[in-house]
């Protein structure tokens, strides 16, 4: 063989063996891509999330089991002032009211403090006080009179027993009135400790005699009445206590923290509402404002064996809900469940749950946050 012939063949097998080293490194790399592909894939589900960044968002976790769980109604309602706790003052005569200070609503007030004073001293009729007074102060001096003359016998009984009459009603009528600090006009005072509710009334203002000036209100003890539909009739016989929300504030009360107590539920429904009244009285925790809408969870009998979670448990998507479930100190998954009636503070779960998961029950949404961010490849987590 020659020269040139050896140098080509010994070319062409070098030529040869690179190529099929090129080849092994490609078909390798297709490999370990599928690989990762695969392990990707495989935990698609899973959220990472770090120990101590969980900690830092506050995330809290509880293995559920079925337990406990109360017979819900859901209805609107509304805190009133009890009965007793609130009162309206009038006006005792005619005339021009004179604020003794400056009232607004939710001014605080003591029993028997003057408020304002009712004057008619211009009007044509005149103050009816200094009226009451002349009268009064006629009716005691022939009262006073008769008495000494009655022992004489110069004034029969039945007269004396007349003058008696009408001194004691000038009297009462006098000092019924009580007159302003100044001595002029009538004196309009509180009734109760409390605090203003609504001044119906401004300075200036003539009243009529009987006419509503201010309501008071206490505040101490106040009513929840929820309006409940008459569908759920047959069932208020087994509420005996509420938990609810106010319109101002997103805190869950319950009765039986606020001594409250079932009074009454209609037994009919009116004729303009289709609506049940349903009652409870309860202790002003000193944060109840009275008249504030509130959302009610009429609470029934108990039923054992339910799955239920913490309301934060839950995050919502397009009308679906979601729970996360841990898997280990570092990782959790992402599950649907289907939800049912709700007391204000947990969720009755139907569907999606067995009982034994660790479930995130607080801090939820750090998760649902951390598993559109997270990067899940390198996990190694084994089920």
């Amino acid at each position: 063989m020659g020269i040139s012939a050896m140098i080509a063949l010994l070319c062409a097998c070098g030529g040869h063996a690179h190529h099929d080293h090129e080849g092994e490194l490609h078909h390798h790399e297709e490999e370990l891509l599928s690989e990762g592909h695969a392990h990707e894939e495989g935990h698609t589900d899973e959220i990472i999330l770090k120990p101590e960044k969980a900690e830092a968002a506050g995330i809290k976790v509880e293995e559920i089991q079925p337990s406990v769980f109360r017979e819900v109604i859901e209805a609107s309602g509304q805190l009133l002032s009890a009965q007793g706790e609130e009162t309206t003052v009038v006006a005792n005569v005619s005339g021009v009211v004179s604020f003794s200070r400056a009232l607004t609503e939710g001014t605080a007030v003591s029993t028997g403090a003057g408020l304002m004073t009712i004057s008619a001293d211009k009007l044509q009729d005149g103050d009816p006080v200094k009226r009451a007074r002349v009268a009064y102060e006629t009716a005691r001096m022939e009262y006073e009179r008769a008495a000494k003359l009655v022992e004489k016998r110069i004034v029969s009984q039945k007269e004396f027993n007349g003058l008696k009459e009408k001194y004691e009603n000038a009297r009462i009528a006098y000092e019924a009135l009580s007159p302003g600090r100044n001595g002029k006009g009538v004196s309009v005072s509180s009734p109760l400790t409390g605090y203003i509710k609504i001044c119906l009334v401004k300075e200036g203002d003539y009243v009529n005699m009987g006419q509503p000036l201010f309501s008071v209100t206490r505040n101490k003890k106040m009513q929840l009445r929820a309006d409940v539909s008459e569908r759920f009739y047959p069932a208020l016989r087994r509420v005996s206590s509420a938990h609810f929300r106010l319109s101002y504030s997103e805190k869950v009360y319950r009765l039986e923290d606020l001594n409250g107590k079932l009074l009454s539920f209609g037994k009919s429904a009116s004729d303009n509402s289709f609506y049940l009244p349903v009652t409870f009285e309860l202790d002003n925790c000193g944060d109840l404002l009275p008249g504030t809408f509130a959302e009610v969870y009429l609470l029934g009998q108990e039923r054992s064996g339910v799955i239920s979670l913490p309301v934060s448990a839950l995050t919502e998507e397009q009308g679906v809900h979601f729970v996360y479930q841990q898997l280990d100190e570092s990782c959790y998954k992402k599950l649907e469940v289907k939800v049912g009636t709700s007391n204000g503070e947990a969720v009755e779960i139907l569907a999606g749950l067995r009982g034994g998961e660790k479930i995130v029950t607080q801090g939820a949404v750090h998760v649902k946050l951390a598993s559109a961010s997270n990067a899940i490849p390198g996990h190694t987590h084994n089920h």
